[in-house]
């Protein structure tokens, strides 16, 4: 496929050749455009949110034919920070990625020492946590997210086990933490995010510095960012500098107070409920989405969560019957599917849902948290087919 790269293109972006462009002091919002084009490296975003940046992909950026490619441009691939502190450039050159913590030997390791190890691809689906949280009733704070707050690529960089086991992990040993370049104002919480010591030595856990066959974009993580394939984007830390092996399990307040979601089924409670036990969110779950539908097509893409996208159906008649849709080539068990649909003539209010590899099916019922975290109720959309 087109954007698959060999270890001699990777070469051609290692730490020699990668560069970093500053983004703007101040990202201006521009005043009256759906669509913007202000922020460095992207094009026809959504605005979510000007600092910290906030950028959703419309999508029409993810739409095309069956065999087209399911990888997100990285011009249109989302872009989402917490704090407005987030780094405008980066000394390659100086950089370092700090190992350390419950481990035998601390690591300070440059570009080149970390692209000199065993170099791995994997295509997987980043998405935020919220994707379509303004779709939620009642409606709950935060980012307003419609359901282009996630995007598919293929990323390339180095298994996090070979990073861990270059520093020896100390017996007892339990999580492993992560945080990157971006600062917290006054006295908040740097952001950092863990992952239990097995996830992170997950075969598929990765630094990645490579995105869709060239450099990750400043706005998506430059120089490194954590991929933790089929998990929620919260844990896949941008701008990554800092890898801590922990004792004892995370209490800081992005793992104890911070993307937490309910214990129950689906992680949904009755609107306005409190005091129910919490747990931090982790996999995701399958979905499918519309990218286009009229009287030429109705197709888009699909993803199975932790596990491979098994099958899409649709429905015309509010999900009484279900059909399979006809599915495009598999990129791997983590990256988006593209399916597509043959309607009857007609007017139409056609549902559509993925199925996983594990038999995970979107439940047609209504799903609700406080945050607004892990919707996954079919999408629907009116079509006319003549």
């Amino acid at each position: 496929m087109a954007e698959r790269f060999d270890r001699r293109t990777a070469l051609a972006i290692g730490a020699g050749a990668l560069a970093s462009t500053p983004l703007l002091a101040q990202l201006a919002k521009p005043v009256g455009q759906a669509l913007t084009d202000a922020f460095p490296g992207k094009r026809g975003m959504i605005l979510q949110r000007t600092r910290a940046p906030l950028l959703e992909t419309p999508m029409d950026a993810f739409d095309g034919a069956l065999t087209d490619s399911p990888f997100t441009p990285n011009d249109r691939f989302f872009v989402r920070w917490h704090y407005d502190d987030i780094p405008l450039s980066v000394d390659v050159a100086a950089f370092r990625l700090k190992v350390g913590g419950a481990v035998k030997r601390t690591l300070s390791l440059s570009l080149a020492d970390i692209q000199a190890l065993p170099q791995v691809e994997i295509a997987a689906v980043n998405q935020c946590s919220g994707n379509s949280r303004a779709a939620f009733g009642p409606r709950v704070p935060g980012a307003q997210w419609g359901n282009g707050a996630m995007g598919n690529a293929l990323w390339a960089g180095v298994r996090l086990r070979d990073l861990l086991g270059r520093a020896g992990i100390a017996a007892g040993a339990v999580q492993v933490r992560f945080s990157g370049l971006d600062n917290p104002p006054g006295a908040a919480p740097d952001f950092a995010k863990a992952l239990n010591l097995d996830r992170a030595m997950a075969e598929d856990t990765i630094v990645a510095y490579g995105m869709n066959g060239t450099q990750l974009p400043l706005l998506n993580g430059f120089p490194l960012r954590l991929v933790v394939p089929g998990w929620f984007s919260t844990y896949w830390v941008k701008a990554l500098d800092t890898i801590e092996v922990l004792s004892a399990p995370d209490t800081g307040y992005w793992m104890e107070k911070a993307y937490r979601i309910p214990t129950a089924p689906r992680a949904s409670v009755v609107p306005g409920s409190k005091d129910f036990p919490t747990a931090p969110i982790g996999r995701m779950i399958p979905r499918a989405f519309f990218t286009r539908a009229d009287a030429t097509a109705v197709r888009g893409v699909a993803l199975g969560g932790d596990s491979a996208v098994a099958k899409v159906e649709w429905s015309i008649d509010a999900g009484k019957r279900w059909q399979a849709a006809e599915l495009g080539p598999d990129h791997g068990a983590f990256g988006f599917r593209r399916w597509a649909a043959t309607l009857p003539s007609g007017s139409h209010t056609v549902a559509v849902r993925a199925t996983n590899a594990k038999g995970e099916t979107q439940g047609t019922d209504p799903i609700w948290n406080p945050g607004g975290y892990m919707r996954n109720t079919p999408e629907t959309t009116k079509v006319t087919v003549a």
